[in-house]
């Protein structure tokens, strides 16, 4: 946790007077009285004060410690297991990056306009500012009940955005299911295998997962939309793909982590190829 020095205020008589007659009488080897001192002992006093207000006048403190219901406070770090198990949903792989993708554009659920009260960041802030948010219980898990809502005035993500589809609900139902833990798992386990940098098995999904909620529907963010594999395979040719995700700042997906580097060498490998629909 960070630290920063700040002054305070401190009164001689009530805080440096004890201080002083502990430490400095101490060190002196014997007790001393204010109203009968020598020189020399007026001297040690005064060696004794100034250091006393050299480093005792500087206190350092601790941030604000964050509460456990604060959206911002990351809370405990994720329960993370070597490889990736096929029947199991990751919270951190697979759950964060759809909320992320479809929740959290600007004037929604991130940080900064926190749309309702509501923070879709991380799983803390889901836990701590969405009701129920890990119940297997649709009718009162609220982040269920929005994204199964049929009422397009009530449906989350909202239009012109489009409903989640129907893969990325199974996810999420499947990870309730299994207890909507704050999980993740190493994908590259074992090493960085790109031999499995094809679409269908990687890029499609990714796409799916982590650009989607932001490029599709009827206004899709910069007017670029990700939807078929002929809209991929355009931006993805043209450089456009990988400039984006490679940026130094405000990269692709916008809002979410940075994609690691094994991530990006199956990308660049599957464009090297002539981005196949393999």
């Amino acid at each position: 946790m960070a630290e920063f020095c700040v002054r305070i205020s401190v009164e001689f008589v009530a805080d440096i007077i004890p201080k002083i007659w502990i430490s400095c009488a101490r060190a002196n080897k014997r007790p001393f009285l204010f109203n009968f001192i020598s020189m020399q002992q007026y001297a040690f006093l005064f060696f004794c004060l100034a250091t006393f207000s050299t480093f005792g006048f500087l206190a350092c403190k601790h941030d604000p410690s964050l509460t456990p219901g604060d959206p911002n406070n990351p809370g405990d770090p994720p329960l993370v297991t070597a490889d990736c198990n096929p029947d199991s949903v990751y919270f951190q792989n697979q759950i964060l990056p759809i909320l992320v993708s479809n929740c959290t554009e600007s004037g929604c659920h991130n940080a900064q306009d926190h749309q309702d009260g509501v923070v879709l960041i991380s799983y803390q802030s889901l836990v701590s500012t969405v009701e129920n948010a890990t119940e297997n219980d649709f009718h009162e898990n609220k982040l269920m009940r929005m994204i199964l809502e049929n009422d397009d005035d009530d449906r989350m993500p909202p239009p012109p955005k489009s409903a989640l589809p129907q893969a990325q609900i199974n996810l999420l139902k499947t990870w309730l299911a299994q207890g909507g833990q704050n999980n993740a798992c190493d994908e590259n386990f074992g090493g960085c295998d790109i031999s499995n940098a094809t679409f269908s098995a990687f890029v499609q999904p990714l796409v799916q997962g982590r650009c989607q909620g932001c490029h599709s529907g009827s206004n899709p963010q910069g007017n670029i939309k990700l939807t078929s594999y002929a809209e991929i395979k355009t931006v993805a040719l043209n450089g456009k793909m990988y400039a984006a995700l490679t940026r130094s700042s405000n990269w692709m997906p916008k809002g979410g982590a940075k994609l690691d580097d094994c991530s990006l060498q199956k990308i660049q490998a599957w464009i090297g190829a002539g981005a196949p629909n393999n």
